[in-house]
């Protein structure tokens, strides 16, 4: 009879255990078998994590660019009000990184991402416009430097800023004001929520300024030779010194513009082809080396002028370096 019992209960049928003891079975095999967890998923992007330690760099870079021009009333010359207006601009892009950061984690609505991206949006293209401000600026101070130094370059500098700044401050209230993907997101483009016509007319417009910087700087370094040629001739120096002086003014020159041209043309040929199908991985790889621009800017347009390096070391040691004082400048400072 035991054994009977034994062979009934272990012959049950597949539908009564799992009918009235799918509790029991279930109970025994996890106590045989380890349980299995699944994976935990990742809490945090880490293409957000770099984006947002970008975005602290260039805030600490660029707010001792602009903390030294404010607090220094000899920097006060057009050339220096313009460095000041790129270090302010990639100040608040890297605030706005920080930010986008924040609110992406820890405050996330639809208000929050608008005032986010429609700050990133100003700031980036301030940034942009005053590297083209800057190539105007150096432009002139060659073609005439004789009335560069006057009241009406001041004049003219302060218009630039006011245009640049306004711009810049429409383009960025464009997601605000309801040109965004939010309701449609057939829309979107690569960077939500900006639609794919607000990130074709930025592209555009940045490949406009670029076409201009590149004439602007052709134009520059052909100034520069000759420059460079008249002096030799003045003095009477070598050819090979005359070589020399030219080479690294036309050497600058294409540094400045191929950093420019290397941070941001992928990401801009990026939006111009791709949409919100495409994968997010694709939109960080070319959106990264747009925030090095950034990074950037301060040692090429700053932290390479002697007058902010003075500054700079009065702020730190109190004093300036014969060497900084002693220094002459350049065709390569151009």
């Amino acid at each position: 009879m035991n054994e009977d019992l034994k062979v009934n209960v272990s012959g049950l049928p597949r539908d009564y255990l799992d009918a009235g003891a799918a509790g029991n079975v279930s109970a025994a095999v996890s106590s045989q078998v380890p349980g299995v967890e699944p994976e935990p998923e990742l809490v945090v992007n880490p293409w957000d994590i770099v984006l947002c330690t970008s975005g602290t760099l260039i805030s600490c870079e660029n707010a001792i660019v602009v903390l030294i021009i404010f607090h220094n009333p000899s920097l006060r010359a057009p050339m220096f009000l313009l460095i000041g207006s790129l270090a302010l601009a990639d100040l608040l892009a890297g605030i706005g990184l920080i930010i986008n950061f924040v609110f992406a984690y820890l405050l996330q609505s639809e208000a929050t991402k608008l005032v986010t991206i429609g700050l990133i949006v100003a700031s980036f293209s301030a940034s942009v416009c005053s590297l083209l401000a800057i190539t105007v600026d150096r432009y002139l101070s060659l073609y005439y430097a004789l009335t560069y130094h006057s009241e009406r370059t001041v004049t003219f500098t302060y218009i630039m800023l006011i245009m640049l700044w306004g711009t810049s401050i429409c383009l960025g209230l464009l997601p605000i004001l309801g040109w965004n993907c939010l309701q449609d997101e057939s829309t979107c483009s690569v960077v939500r929520p900006l639609t794919k016509n607000n990130a074709a007319i930025l592209s555009i417009s940045f490949l406009f300024m670029f076409a201009l910087m590149l004439q602007l700087y052709i134009q520059i370094c052909k100034i520069v030779m000759r420059h460079a040629h008249q002096i030799a001739l003045q003095h009477h120096f070598l050819a090979t010194s005359h070589y020399v002086t030219t080479r690294k003014g036309v050497s600058t020159l294409a540094i400045i513009l191929g950093t420019f041209a290397a941070c941001w043309m992928p990401f801009t040929l990026y939006s111009l082809i791709a949409d919100y199908t495409y994968p997010s991985i694709y939109t960080y790889a070319t959106l990264l080396p747009a925030t090095y621009n950034s990074i950037i800017n301060p040692v090429i347009y700053a932290f390479r002028n002697q007058e902010i390096q003075k500054a700079l070391c009065l702020i730190c040691c109190g004093c300036v370096p014969s060497s900084l004082s002693q220094r002459a400048p350049s065709p390569s400072d151009v």
